[in-house]
């Protein structure tokens, strides 16, 4: 499974694909999308789709994996950053891509094993994990860490969906009543 996972910003966009054969992971390719911060803002959120889809493009994954906007201090920030999101997730959309959403303490989590690692920790751990020469940029970083938390987290939660998705067909009694 090709797995492109994206760190989305205003500024910078982190894009990362791996493949993953069980617990296997391979890199395959990462970068950052640099986005002018001089272009009106409709214009960087269609730098953000552009790249993206084109990443998608030149990358063809099967799934891709997005990190959540976290609620920030400044509510102006949280605002551009869900827009930033909003962008990418246009793009992996209208390439009919199966997008799972992981929140920064998660990815972190799986990957380094501290939920409050620091983004160096994460390059570190990226680079040991995927036998890298050298360490990735840092947008770059946290977005091939979220393929890895994917790549962790996927297999089990599709098995579970797909038990709950036919538990939930199941008819069953509540209060002496059949319900669906």
């Amino acid at each position: 499974m090709r797995i492109l996972g994206i760190d989305p910003g205003l500024r910078r966009t982190g894009f990362g694909v791996i493949e993953a054969q069980g617990s296997s992971l391979t890199y395959v390719a990462s970068g950052t999308i640099v986005v002018p911060t001089e272009l009106p803002l409709s214009e960087r959120l269609k730098v953000i789709l552009d790249n993206v889809r084109e990443v998608v493009g030149l990358y063809t994954p099967d799934q891709a994996a997005i990190e959540q906007v976290f609620v920030n201090a400044n509510p102006q920030s949280t605002l551009l950053l869900g827009q930033a999101r909003g962008a990418a997730l246009c793009a992996l959309a209208d390439k009919n891509l199966l997008v799972m959403e992981y929140t920064a303490l998660q990815i972190k989590k799986t990957t380094v094993g501290r939920g409050h690692a620091a983004k160096e920790q994460v390059q570190m751990m990226v680079q040991h994990l995927l036998r890298l020469d050298g360490a990735p940029a840092p947008d770059a970083a946290d977005a091939l860490a979220c393929a890895i938390c994917h790549a962790h987290h996927y297999p089990l939660t599709s098995r579970l969906g797909i038990q709950l998705e036919q538990a939930s067909a199941t008819p069953r009694l509540r209060g002496g009543r059949l319900i669906s």
